[in-house]
């Protein structure tokens, strides 16, 4: 048992998956607590909701009042050269079922089977000051959302969104400018 104990405080998860980790979760001050034990930052006044996962903490960083949300999944890499692969920065909304992925899966040779070609090196995710992701919205590696932006809920976002712009859609496409 102390085993166990030891590798949940050690590993670079958060999340169900981890039982010690979604209990702590529950409270607000050892949640918080241990966020910034195991994010690379983890802003003031933000919260990980029992729920929420987070893989490989280390490669993440969460500004300041951003809720992550139940059902929320953040997939950091520890491959590659980039220390941080995904940046949420201040006042970020985030609805449930989010899910941020930096990396994929390679399958350029389709000879052989995928499962066996490894990954693609991470490429950042950047979510900007003051974005809105609506629920069960996807983004994908080498994404930034631009400041002030909306990713409507659903969304599957494979490109850029520029600041001050509402995407939505499968894939996600402009909706609007709210400039």
């Amino acid at each position: 048992m102390i085993q166990k104990l030891s590798y949940w405080f050690k590993v670079k998860r958060i999340g169900p998956d981890i039982p010690l980790t979604h209990l702590l979760l529950h409270s607000k001050r050892l949640g918080a607590w241990l966020c910034r034990k195991k994010f690379a930052k983890f802003g003031h006044n933000s919260a990980m909701r029992p729920g929420s996962y987070a893989v490989c903490c280390d490669h993440i960083s969460i500004g300041n009042d951003v809720v992550l949300r139940p059902g929320t999944m953040l997939f950091g890499s520890e491959h590659g050269t980039k220390s941080i692969n995904i940046t949420i920065e201040d006042y970020v909304l985030i609805g449930s079922g989010v899910h941020i992925y930096t990396a994929n899966h390679e399958f350029s040779d389709p000879q052989r089977p995928i499962f066996s070609q490894g990954h693609r090196d991470p490429q950042p995710v950047i979510v900007c000051k003051g974005a809105w992701i609506g629920a069960n919205a996807i983004i994908l590696p080498g994404v930034t959302v631009g400041q002030n932006s909306v990713v409507g809920a659903g969304s599957v976002v494979t490109k850029d969104v520029p600041p001050y712009t509402v995407v939505a859609g499968q894939p996600a496409k402009v909706i609007k400018q709210l400039k």
